[in-house]
């Protein structure tokens, strides 16, 4: 069973990482979050969950505004081919989430550590970080450098690549 908001925060907490949640109706694409702007601070994300040939799985969190060619990632991430969207229903059994509802905070559920997480560089020089918390009716604001705490403390690195354009 994929781990639940409350666990995430509990995770959080015996981390001693510090994040804020704010509530709101449901987020399906940037579009929709950038009507919240204003009312939280810091980088925006946008996830992309792909796939390469070889069933290699990778989470890739870029800021919302930020163009990726997906023609090309696959050389900068290390995927052993082009890439293309992974499927829903590995998503949810890798990172426990739905479409619309990917997020960095997902990797919490990669217990077998098959997804590869890259933070993109210019998402990385804000000092907080925006993402939904397991579900995409709210959003957690941590510190950039909790967020590699908290990826490091999940078992994965946190490679952070130049990926956007």
């Amino acid at each position: 069973m994929p781990k639940t908001e409350a666990e995430l925060f509990a995770f959080l907490a015996e981390l001693g990482i510090a994040a804020s949640t704010k509530r709101h109706p449901p987020l399906y694409t940037v579009a929709d979050s950038q009507a919240l702007r204003g009312e939280i601070a810091g980088g925006h994300t946008k996830n992309l969950f792909l796939k390469d040939k070889k069933d290699n799985f990778f989470l890739v969190t870029v800021g919302e505004d930020a163009v990726v060619d997906l023609k090309q990632i696959h050389q900068v991430i290390g995927a052993a081919s082009r890439v293309s969207f992974g499927k829903p229903e590995m998503l949810m059994e890798l990172l426990g989430v739905t479409p619309g509802a990917v997020t960095v905070f997902g990797i919490i559920n990669d217990t077998a550590n098959r997804v590869k997480l890259v933070l993109d560089k210019d998402l990385m020089e804000h000092a907080v970080i925006n993402g939904h918390p397991l579900t995409n009716e709210a959003t957690t604001s941590i510190a950039a450098t909790d967020l590699i705490r908290f990826v490091e403390a999940t078992g994965h690195d946190a490679a952070i690549l130049k990926v956007s354009a």
